[in-house]
C-alpha cells in the first residue's frame, strides 16, 4: 500500500472549549496545534478559523492569519474549509480559496447536519469548483452521503473538475450517511477508478473507521472538529494524541505514515 496521509482537523466550526478545554481557537494556538499534529504524523490541515469571541469565520483575513503562522513553523499541507457553518452564505464560504492554498474542501451536496442544514445547491457547487480552478487550489471532495460523489462526477462531465480527484468520506454526522463499516465498504466501492479517499468517522466511529482506513488503502482523518474523546469518558489532550494514534496503529499494521512531502506527490498536488 501506499503511505498514509494523516488530515488533523484541529478546531472545525461546531466544536467549543465547553466540549473540550483544549481546543485551539486563536490563530496562534491553531498554527501550535498543527506543529504539534506534523510532529505526531499528519501531513495534512483541515483548517477552520474563528473570530476573536470564539465563533466560527471564513474571513480572508482571519484565515490568512492562521495560514501565514502555519506556514513558518511547518510545511504541511493547508486545505482551508469553504464548509463553514451552517447558516453561512455562499459568499462568506468561498472567501478562504482566494488565498490560493494547496487544497480547500468541496461539498458536493446539501445534507441534514444536526438541527440545522448544510445547503449546497447545484450552482454554489459549480461556483466553488470555479473559484478552486481559477486560484489553482485543489479540491478534496467531501462526501456525506452517496448521492454526493454523483454530483462530483456531473461536475467532471462539465469540464469543472477532472479525474482522478481525492475524496473526503464524512460518515456519522446526524443526518448525513451513519458511520459503518458496510457504508464506508459502499462508498469507497462507488468511487470512480483510480481516485484517493480519506475517511473521517464522527465522535466515537473515529477510531474504528480510521483503521478501516488504514487496511482498506485510504486515508485518514481526525481531530477535535470531528471527535474530543480519546476513548469512552476520557477527553483527548489534544489534536496530536488522536493522530499520533492513527501513526502508531498504522505501523503496526506495516504501513508507513506520508511526511507533507510525500503526500503532496501521492495526491498530484503541483
Amino acid at each position: 500500500m501506499e503511505k498514509l496521509i494523516i488530515t488533523a482537523a484541529l478546531t472545525g466550526a461546531e466544536t467549543t472549549r465547553q466540549d473540550n478545554p483544549s481546543l485551539p481557537l486563536t490563530p496562534a494556538e491553531i498554527a501550535q496545534a498543527a506543529m504539534e499534529a506534523e510532529k505526531s504524523g499528519a501531513a495534512i490541515i483541515h483548517l477552520h478559523v474563528r473570530d476573536e469571541a470564539g465563533r466560527p469565520t471564513q474571513d480572508r483575513g482571519a484565515f490568512a492569519k492562521a495560514i501565514n503562522l502555519i506556514r513558518a513553523q511547518s510545511d504541511m499541507i493547508i486545505q482551508v474549509s469553504t464548509g463553514g457553518a451552517a447558516g453561512m452564505t455562499p459568499q462568506e464560504r468561498i472567501q478562504p480559496v482566494t488565498l490560493g492554498t494547496e487544497m480547500a474542501s468541496l461539498t458536493a451536496g446539501s445534507v441534514n447536519f444536526g438541527d440545522g442544514t448544510f445547503v449546497n445547491s447545484p450552482r454554489d457547487i459549480e461556483n466553488f469548483a470555479h473559484a478552486m480552478a481559477q486560484y489553482g487550489v485543489t479540491p478534496e471532495i467531501e462526501v456525506f452521503d452517496v448521492g454526493m460523489i454523483n454530483n462530483a462526477m456531473t461536475l467532471v462531465h462539465k469540464g469543472l473538475l477532472r479525474l482522478p480527484l481525492h475524496f473526503g468520506l464524512v460518515l456519522g454526522v446526524p443526518g448525513g450517511i451513519p458511520a459503518t463499516p458496510k457504508n464506508l465498504l459502499h462508498l469507497v466501492e462507488s468511487l470512480p477508478p483510480g481516485c484517493s479517499w480519506s475517511v473521517a468517522g464522527i465522535g466515537r466511529h473515529e477510531l474504528p473507521l480510521g483503521v478501516m482506513g488504514i487496511i482498506m488503502g485510504g486515508h485518514v482523518r481526525v481531530g477535535f472538529e470531528d471527535n474530543v474523546y480519546y476513548r469512552k469518558g476520557m477527553l483527548a489532550s489534544s489534536n496530536a494524541q488522536l493522530v499520533a494514534r492513527i501513526s502508531r496503529l498504522a505501523s503496526e499494521l506495516g504501513r508507513e505514515t506520508a511526511t507533507p512531502s510525500q503526500a503532496r506527490g501521492i495526491l498530484g498536488l503541483k
